[in-house]
């Protein structure tokens, strides 16, 4: 090893941390320091982690010692890794979805994501901010931004770009290397956003892949925790780590043949000559010139190495303009299902608890108000209403049958390819079906979206596929990554 520790920690792997503490150069306890002394120097201005382990040091020096007498448990073995802040782990850090309501939450146990990790050996370092209820609290609230940890900023420019969210924490750790990786959640575009707009790889895995016990929800039907790294092969190994059948999460049994997988295994560079690309040109029909010249190149990439890229391809369902009914009722219901479980001492046990906190607490609870909640404590919470049983039928359909599935069977394609999260989100979050987007490029100017964010940075290009094809996105994402290497990490500067 040539390099001081402090400049190698920037952009190191998964595997070159596992090489370097095998090999005696350094411990899982000066790697834990060495990330601890980036968020102090760091994080302040990018208000990226809540907490830090205060267990953490210790923790890895016990993995340091089982190493040394036992050898390693794997790939993942004192490996520091921050979790988003609505992943329960049972330990000395809170769990609070970023809410001041939840500010003293304590876990009585571990998550199914968070045991997974800590049996494979990873150090949980810290709990990473988010947008507060994993923005499904108002529709006003700006990405990253939650009342406990304040506004999440972006380290290619702080205050200047967008962070995306709600996963924006996890994003921010991970692009700025205060952690070796992160694992964030998504519903609809929370890990694919935020990993897009901080040249990350971001996986969100089929629903079902990776049990969500113990994990604050939106939804039943669309939630998913997934990895947020520096690499695919990192992505990889952690997603390898993390699935399981769970009996407490009825979508796992699903999985069952999934589980268990090595994905490292299908890290092939060479794929690309027989994959298969779908360009759905429909979606890219709003994108500024230098974001549509960033896909464009990605596009001239893929045929270069062989790809067959199919464009355009249409959806039927690709004028649909989706809502957020399924939502809205199921929140409630599993929101309660989980708050019911706290300690009594917590100060809220139901949805209705939260929205009468935040209305007590205004001044700091209520910054951009709460009307998606009263609009979800409006439902019964039983799931019975005829909407929203209409919404979960419609959406399989038309992001099914006249949507992924129908442009995957009809072209014969391994996957469609979209600009970071630009409108494919929903339509993989409707399925419950993966998506995997890998650093693109870096768009130099942009236009003021209508949500009023600026759409320069970088750029991130998405793959979707069909349920449990995260072998064949893997695949595609790798080959990609090897033939661009668009990862850069941010200039750091802590006075910034």
């Amino acid at each position: 090893m040539l390099l001081d520790k402090e400049t190698w920690i920037v952009e190191a792997t998964i595997t070159d941390m596992q090489q370097a503490m095998g090999n005696g150069w350094i411990t899982s306890e000066e790697i834990v320091q060495l990330y601890i002394d980036r968020i102090t120097q760091y994080d302040p201005k990018l208000r990226s982690i809540l907490e830090v382990n205060p267990d953490a040091a210790e923790i890895a020096r016990s993995l340091d010692m089982e190493r040394r007498e036992k050898g390693s448990r794997g790939k993942l073995h004192g490996i520091p890794i921050v979790l988003k802040d609505n992943i329960d782990t049972g330990d000395r850090m809170h769990t609070s979805a970023g809410s001041l309501a939840l500010a003293d939450s304590y876990a009585s146990e571990d998550s199914f994501v968070a045991a997974k990790l800590r049996s494979a050996g990873a150090v949980l370092l810290g709990k990473a901010n988010m947008t507060e209820w994993a923005n499904f609290m108002s529709t006003t609230m700006w990405a990253g931004y939650s009342s406990r940890g304040g506004l999440v900023l972006n380290p290619y420019g702080p205050g200047d770009l967008f962070i995306g969210g709600s996963s924006s924490g996890p994003a921010a750790a991970a692009a700025a290397n205060l952690c070796a990786a992160a694992i964030g959640t998504e519903t609809s575009g929370s890990i694919i956003s935020p990993a897009s707009q901080t040249c990350l790889v971001g996986i969100k895995p089929t629903v079902g892949l990776v049990s969500r016990t113990g994990i604050i929800p939106i939804t039943y039907t669309q939630d998913s925790p997934g990895p947020m790294t520096r690499t695919v092969s990192d992505a990889a190994i952690i997603l390898s780590a993390l699935t399981g059948v769970d009996d407490r999460d009825e979508k796992t049994l699903a999985s069952a043949v999934h589980v268990n997988q090595d994905y490292t295994a299908y890290l092939d560079e060479d794929y690309l000559k027989q994959a298969r690309i779908g360009i759905p040109r429909h979606y890219y029909k709003d994108l500024d010139k230098d974001r549509l010249e960033v896909i464009e190149a990605a596009i001239e990439v893929l045929k270069e190495q062989g790809a067959t890229i199919i464009d355009p391809v249409d959806l039927p369902s690709q004028e649909t303009q989706w809502d957020s009914v399924v939502l809205k009722y199921e929140f409630k219901k599993y929101l309660n299902d989980y708050l019911g479980k706290l300690e009594k001492s917590i100060p809220v046990h139901s949805l209705a608890d939260v929205i009468a906190f935040n209305e007590e607490h205004a001044d700091k609870a209520l910054k951009y108000g709460q009307n998606l909640m009263i609009m979800c404590e409006e439902t019964n919470g039983t799931l019975t209403e005829q909407e929203y049983l209409d919404s979960i039928k419609q959406n399989l359909e038309l992001a099914g049958e006249q949507g992924i599935d129908f442009v995957l069977r009809e072209y014969q394609l391994d996957a469609i390819m979209f600009l970071g999260d630009e409108d494919c989100n929903d339509l993989a979050a409707q399925m419950g079906y993966p998506a995997i987007t890998v650093p693109g490029g870096y768009a130099q100017e942009g236009v003021i979206a209508s949500e009023g964010y600026n759409t320069k940075g970088p750029q991130g290009v998405t793959f979707v596929g069909t349920a449990f094809n995260e072998p064949t996105l893997f695949k595609l994402a790798y080959g990609y990554e090897q033939a661009t290497k668009h990862r850069k990490p941010p200039v750091m500067d802590p006075s910034c």
